[in-house]
């Protein structure tokens, strides 16, 4: 079985990260495609490989699976570990991998994905409070329940991965998530996360729309990209 991934921007694309990341985690092999975003609306370019104009996108033979949940949804039925063994831990990352594909909009424009810098942020909307204290409930209420390291227990699984951008985001903006932050910094070490950063600090393309969002989001006090 040969798989291709489509994602774009190491520093910006935050959907591409979670089926990337779990697919890495897992030991998934995968051809590597990247399709960078290049000006604000990529959606005709992205047309002539992609159904809706966006990445992620999985190419599986003649079959295009597109969106972060419908490849890890693809995955699950053919590959042991997408979701926990357990009944109860399984509930609880299906539970917080929809939370998140459909909601948070307040963190994420409020608090862009750039892996490669960090900001002092402007004072924080209600929303955004509201959804740093909802993620901070999540990763607590997953290491306690389930032992950790990981959200749902002792193994890397798509509630990981589908947090894996949220990661990179307390980092860039020094968000509080409380005892959260030992998910945040296991997360950050594996190899598969790693290795997205060094990708993502070697690239030396910007995007006007994605730096404009970086620049509202507060003061980007360092700058480790290319």
């Amino acid at each position: 079985m040969t798989y291709t991934l489509i994602t774009a921007n190491r520093n910006y694309s935050s959907w591409s990260l979670r089926p990337w990341v779990l697919m890495k985690a897992l030991g998934i092999a995968f051809a590597d495609r990247l399709e960078p975003f290049t000006r604000p609306d990529n959606y005709e370019d992205f047309r002539r490989f992609s159904p809706t104009g966006q990445v992620p996108l999985l190419i599986d033979g003649a079959r295009k699976i597109p969106d972060s949940l419908g490849i890890t949804l693809y995955l699950a039925d053919r590959h042991a570990g997408v979701w926990p063994g357990s009944e109860e831990a399984r509930v609880f990352a299906q539970g917080a991998v929809t939370e998140m594909h459909g909601g948070f909009g307040h963190l994420r424009s409020d608090c862009t994905m750039n892996v490669g810098v960090r900001v002092r942020p402007k004072p924080m909307s209600e929303g955004l409070r509201r959804n740093v204290e909802r993620v901070r409930e999540i990763f607590e209420d997953g290491l306690a329940r389930f032992g950790g390291p990981w959200l749902a227990g002792a193994e890397f699984t798509a509630v990981d991965a589908f947090y894996a951008p949220v990661a990179f985001r307390i980092r860039t903006y020094g968000l509080d998530v409380g005892k959260g932050q030992a998910w945040v910094d296991h997360v950050l070490a594996h190899p598969a996360m790693r290795q997205w950063e060094v990708e993502a600090l070697a690239e030396t393309w910007r995007e006007e729309s994605h730096e404009a969002e970086l620049a509202a989001a507060g003061v980007v006090t360092a700058d480790y990209r290319q």
